[in-house]
């Protein structure tokens, strides 16, 4: 479906080139100060319009229209709508018999019988991922003194970000990118073992990004090389602090007081500027394809904010179990 979370639940809706897109949060604590300027910040981080990015530049003025009264939440659903005002649906004509390689036009297609909306992508679109923001700027305010933030740390294969994005506009084609994300002055405790740990719930919204290939957290990958001498965190305080962070500041699936750092992969965009041989279903053969539009050279760009959002739900979602939880023990003492 298009939900996710069981306590802090966010829900989103819209397709790209439709009237409106937005978010629906449930379950969100009433009292939180929060209004449409407390999107500005992130909302600008991940808009288009810089080098590199779609020339698409949609305003993304936010409205809130329930589950605040006097600026701050009611504790009833909260719901935010953003309208979609900078169209071009024709450059997507062609697409239907003859789908973007990469995209989800094929799959959409067949899963959903052909009534899906094609343009822009529609529901699949990452224009969706501004509902994904705006639930994780609230979700930043509840969590806090704990703190996330990401950044992109490659593009390309290279940290020179500006210099193989250039090269990538000047080819027309695509590059991905690295983002590595912190999760700062968390609480002991958070997350499950095995189904629901800390690392299965942030992956689960990680995953619904967009553009997202894969997940590592602390030392990845490198941990199948390495030996347990080297990747233990010793413990060097009566506060858990830990000498190193392999784990990520997790262990068991319970966050151990430690930062949680973990790096997402991106792929490259797949609208290219490039003609590409993929299969014609109205001719019955593989024909060239050259994708008009507007596209991203790098999204990765503007992925940061909805991976740091995208993990701020998780983190809120966590909190609230865990306090759930405690209320329950303290009652049954």
């Amino acid at each position: 479906m298009n939900s996710f979370g069981r306590m802090f639940r966010v829900s989103i809706f819209g397709e790209s080139h439709g009237i409106q897109i937005g978010v629906v949060v449930d379950g969100c604590p009433a009292g939180i100060a929060f209004c449409e300027e407390d999107l500005t910040e992130d909302f600008a981080r991940r808009r288009a319009g810089g080098r590199g990015t779609t020339p698409r530049v949609e305003p993304d003025l936010p409205r809130i229209v329930s589950g605040v009264f006097r600026g701050k939440t009611t504790g009833a659903p909260l719901t935010i709508v953003f309208e979609n005002t900078n169209i071009q649906s024709d450059d997507y004509d062609n697409l239907w018999h003859h789908p973007r390689p990469g995209h989800a036009d094929y799959t959409a297609q067949q899963k959903y019988n052909g009534y899906n909306d094609p343009r822009g992508g529609g529901h699949f679109s990452g224009r969706i991922t501004l509902g994904i923001v705006a639930a994780g700027v609230l979700a930043k305010k509840f969590i806090a003194p704990a703190t996330v933030c990401a950044t992109l740390i490659e593009a390309g294969g290279s940290t020179d970000i500006s210099g193989a994005v250039e090269k990538a506009i000047q080819s027309k084609d695509s590059i991905g990118g690295l983002i590595e994300c912190c999760c700062s002055s968390l609480p002991v405790g958070l997350g499950e073992p095995f189904f629901d740990s800390v690392e299965a719930v942030i992956a689960h919204m990680i995953f619904a990004i967009p553009a997202t290939r894969g997940i590592e957290f602390g030392s990845g990958f490198r941990a199948a090389a390495m030996k347990g001498s080297e990747h233990n965190d010793r413990i060097i305080d009566n506060r858990g602090t830990t000498a190193t962070n392999f784990a990520a500041g997790i262990n068991g699936g319970i966050t151990n007081g430690n930062d949680i750092v973990f790096r997402v992969p991106i792929k490259p965009t797949s609208s290219i500027g490039i003609a590409q041989e993929t299969y014609n279903f109205d001719h019955n053969d593989v024909e060239t394809l050259l994708i008009e539009g507007r596209h991203d050279v790098c999204i990765a760009l503007r992925i940061p904010v909805v991976i740091e959002c995208g993990t701020a739900i998780a983190l809120a979602d966590l909190m609230l179990r865990e306090m759930q939880r405690n209320t329950l023990s303290t009652q049954e003492k």
